[in-house]
């Protein structure tokens, strides 16, 4: 797993760092992270990739949403799809509403194309979990999940989906043999390094494709 240095944002301000403060070196390093990332969609042809974690709290969300917005500013076209149907956080970072998303597409209540929104950084678009799912495992290892993540695929760039933690919940093994690659985040000062191991062979049995981890640590980040 290759890994790069991000130092981590200092204060709740700051969680969309990538954007509000551009030039720092925060945005320097997910601006790096980025060209990790790209340079697997140019020469392996892989679109959706998975970022999850071995437990909570890893700054998981914060981080996906500081790359979507990296890899839009280069003019990508970018997808961040919210999975974490049993605490769901992107409609938060982004201060949009989450009335209607991933879940109403799933149960038929809605389709792609109105759950999508534009999330006022250039062209990066969402799609939160929309309504509270009692089965969150069954809908997200769905065939219609599967035609979803096959048509977002063809209609964007690059995919980044945010999923719940491995060990705390089966939907991150399930989604993980959906996507092109899977990336962990560990938290330094807080995850049992015993969990990160388990948390791989988890993946492993899965066949999930790592592709990379980023550590973080108390005011910094590594990729």
């Amino acid at each position: 797993m290759k890994l790069n240095k991000v130092r981590e944002a200092p204060d709740k301000k700051s969680k969309l760092v990538t954007h509000f403060n551009p030039e720092s070196l925060i945005s320097e390093q997910f601006r790096t992270l980025r060209t990790n990332i790209q340079f697997l969609t140019e020469n392996l042809n892989q679109r959706l990739f998975l970022i999850t974690s071995s437990g909570k709290k890893e700054g998981k969300s914060t981080t996906i949403a500081n790359l979507a917005i990296s890899m839009a500013q280069q003019k990508q076209k970018v997808l961040l799809i919210d999975t974490n149907l049993r605490n769901p956080t992107v409609h938060q970072l982004f201060k949009t509403d989450n009335h209607e998303g991933l879940t109403d597409v799933l149960t038929g209540r809605s389709t792609l194309k109105n759950v999508v929104q534009p999330a006022g950084f250039g062209s990066l678009h969402i799609i939160t979990t929309g309504k509270p799912s009692a089965n969150p495992s069954e809908l997200l290892g769905s065939d219609i999940m599967v035609q979803v993540l096959s048509k977002v695929s063809l209609d964007y760039d690059i995919v980044l989906i945010d999923a719940p933690s491995v060990l705390q919940s089966n939907e991150a093994r399930v989604l993980a043999n959906m996507c092109d690659g899977v990336v962990l985040v560990v938290n330094r000062g807080n995850t049992d390094l015993r969990k990160v191991m388990e948390a791989k062979k988890v993946l492993d049995i899965v066949h999930a494709n790592i592709v990379g981890a980023i550590m973080n640590e108390k005011g910094r980040k590594i990729f």
